[in-house]
């Protein structure tokens, strides 16, 4: 599960702290931008360990809807079809930009694969009912809890988000401002 630790030095405990939002409205865009972006690089981070999840997720129901059915193809054979079917089908995120690079992959990959230590999905097909039944729950849990944070952490970059729009309509900030700020840091997104 994922916890949040008040106090903590992780990213995800300084975006959820009950303080990270206070007195925005009196800090400089830029600093505004700057909670921002580090609250928009957690999301990327909890949406790509969701997806970790949901590849374990469908991997656990393939096997056991194979048992169910009584087919004969393995998983290893569909894993393709498997995996792709998130990836193919219609967009149920948010709709917003999300950059492209997970900053912890490694620790996601080493977390989804701690969750069940004593199931190897590398042989689904070898694991008893019961075993594939524990692996579908920890990981549905597991992305309960992931799901949850990362809606908690889309709220606080939509709210530094309205924050820099109204002081856009407010006049208080410029796109020749934010020009001249990105031909100062070259490689940033413009935001």
């Amino acid at each position: 599960m994922i916890e949040v630790r008040p106090g903590g030095r992780r990213r995800i405990d300084r975006v959820l702290a009950p303080d990270y939002l206070t007195g925005v409205r009196d800090r400089s865009l830029a600093e505004v931008r700057d909670l921002r972006d580090e609250a928009a690089q957690e999301e990327t981070d909890l949406s790509y360990l969701r997806r970790l999840l949901h590849a374990r997720i469908d991997i656990v129901v393939a096997e056991q809807r194979r048992r169910a059915e009584g087919g004969s193809a393995s998983v290893v054979e569909q894993l393709a079809l498997i995996l792709s079917r998130n990836a193919i089908g219609p967009a149920t995120g948010s709709g917003r930009y999300q950059n492209p690079e997970p900053s912890r992959a490694e620790s996601h990959r080493r977390h989804v694969e701690a969750l069940v230590s004593d199931v190897d999905l590398s042989d689904v097909t070898s694991l008893p009912d019961e075993k594939l039944a524990e692996a579908a729950e920890g990981y549905s849990a597991e992305e309960e809890s992931v799901s949850l944070r990362r809606r908690q952490v889309q709220t606080v970059v939509d709210t530094l988000n309205e924050e820099i729009a109204r002081r856009y309509r407010e006049g208080r900030a410029s796109v020749d401002e934010l020009l001249a700020r990105e031909r100062h840091t070259p490689g940033q997104e413009p935001g």
